[in-house]
């Protein structure tokens, strides 16, 4: 071990702290989990026994779900956890594939006023996978590993700088568990993509688009299943790029592969927009509670925003599970799959990005402004607020497909997307606006059938119309910004 006080910023280094931790790994006989990159375990010794599934982001970062050790059975999976991978189970068995025992040393590296600003674990690993073909199954080696607690990026890179030069050598492996099992872990058909640029063919920017939006719904799935904040919301926000992106860029893609996928897209999308829909709802009335004068809420309020629109989101994420759960979903992800592993692309897609793509985004921008122009000859307010939703709608639709050309185009592109989703941005707020105050009705007629004061429902109401009213104001300001001609200039 290096002398740690060498890194600017440490004065001292603690301990070390010796922990003994083992860890039990479950995955299919075909390691479906390993593949996919996802770690399930159980978890003893140490400050966080219990089972933990590690979910990689598209990014590089890392969602972590956990149950307790207690209550569960060694060797039987926790259900949650077990519902959380069946995307990539499918219904096989989760059998241990690994044990892995460590003997860690935890050293803290403080500053001078003795703050830990990072930990470094010398690890004594030795893993057992059952099974080896050779009949030798135990292997072991020494690990460091340096988290950050209070210290930053700069004493991260110093760290394995100075570990380096003491002879460490940077893990051949993304995890114990991969080292352990080696090999054997099957392949993965995606490769990791060449970041696109100003020379790349249309197919190498929309390709890398799709797979990018496809490895952001399969991270998501999990999430959803063991219902993690946000992950409605994401998992569906990639759905919505993916039909958008497939509906812009039709020409250069095989439309007998894309448009069934595209209805399908837009069923599920569907199924998660009740779930989505009521969250925010109810997170958006929180909100507008919290922010009354406490003696302008006037009766349990909270309470029945919370009893009400809490079971119907238990409701609607229980029938989002039960439709990802489905031999039909798990047919449209296998679809997308083959579609990003082995497009069809056109003659088109292999001409030069910068000369395809932007006349896309064009048709989607003439999209947009017919549905503007819609907007002033709406002949009600009903009529109106039904189109100013379609003006959202085409705004995402110019932007999401705007988006993948920023590398090939440059700030050009990016201010076009950035005007976009201002414009969507303000809308969504008006849209929010405008159907909070049905909800905000339907729970004043239920507190006043029920003896309660509807009085602070009927105050929430006006605030939202006149939050509709100011926000139409907005979303004039933001169209003549996304239709300034600096911003299309290039578009063609």
């Amino acid at each position: 071990m290096p002398d740690l006080t060498a890194l600017d910023g440490i004065a001292s280094v603690a301990g070390p702290e010796t922990q003994e931790l083992g860890a039990t790994y479950f995955d299919t006989d075909r390691l479906a989990l390993a593949a996919a990159g996802l770690t399930l375990r159980r978890r003893t010794g140490g400050g966080d026994a219990g089972w933990h599934l590690k979910v990689p982001s598209p990014d590089g970062g890392l969602d972590e779900l956990r149950e307790p050790v207690g209550g569960h059975a060694a060797d039987v999976v926790p259900t949650s956890l077990e519902r959380a991978v069946q995307l990539y189970a499918r219904g096989q068995t989760l059998r241990p594939v690994a044990e892995i025992r460590t003997r860690r040393r935890i050293h803290r590296l403080c500053d001078a006023d003795g703050r830990t600003m990072a930990e470094l674990c010398d690890d004594l690993v030795t893993a057992d996978t059952p099974g080896d073909l050779d009949g030798r199954s135990a292997s072991s080696w020494r690990e460091w590993e340096v988290e950050l607690v209070d210290g930053d990026e700069a004493l991260l890179e110093t760290a394995g700088a100075l570990l380096e030069a003491t002879g460490a050598r940077p893990a051949a492996g993304p995890s114990k568990l991969a080292r352990a099992l080696g090999n054997r872990i099957p392949k993965s058909l995606i490769h990791p993509d060449e970041p696109p640029g100003p020379k790349s063919s249309a197919a190498e920017v929309l390709g890398a688009r799709l797979r990018e939006q496809v490895s952001e719904l399969k991270y998501r799935d999990p999430l959803v299943r063991h219902d993690a904040p946000d992950a409605v919301h994401r998992m569906r926000v990639a759905m919505r790029r993916l039909r958008s992106d497939l509906a812009s860029y039709r020409p250069l893609l095989d439309r007998n592969r894309t448009e069934p996928r595209r209805d399908e897209l837009k069923w599920i999308a569907g199924v998660l927009g009740d779930a989505r829909d009521t969250e925010v709802m109810q997170a958006r009335l929180s909100r507008l509670i919290s922010e009354e004068p406490v003696e302008l809420v006037m009766g349990p309020v909270a309470q029945r925003v919370d009893r009400q629109l809490a079971a119907a989101y238990r409701l609607a994420h229980r029938r989002a599970v039960e439709a990802i759960e489905s031999p039909r979903y798990y047919a449209l992800i296998d679809d997308l799959d083959a579609l990003v592993t082995n497009p069809r692309w056109t003659s088109r897609a292999r001409q030069p990005a910068a000369d395809v793509l932007p006349a896309r985004v064009a048709k989607a921008f003439k999209r947009l402004r017919r549905r503007v122009d819609a907007v002033a000859e709406a002949p009600d307010r009903q009529t109106r607020d039904h189109r100013l939703h379609e003006v959202r709608k085409a705004a995402k639709r110019a932007r999401y497909a705007a988006e993948p050309l920023v590398p090939v185009v440059g700030r050009d592109a990016e201010r076009f997307v950035k005007a976009t989703k201002k414009l969507q941005s303000v809308l969504g707020d008006y849209q929010d606006a405008v159907v909070t105050q049905p909800t905000l009705r339907q729970l004043a007629v239920q507190a006043h059938l029920d003896g309660d004061n509807a009085f602070t429902y009927g105050r929430l109401h006006g605030r939202q119309q006149a939050l509709a009213a100011s926000l139409r104001a907005g979303y004039h300001e933001a169209w003549s910004r996304a239709k300034a001609k600096k911003r299309r200039r290039w578009l063609r």
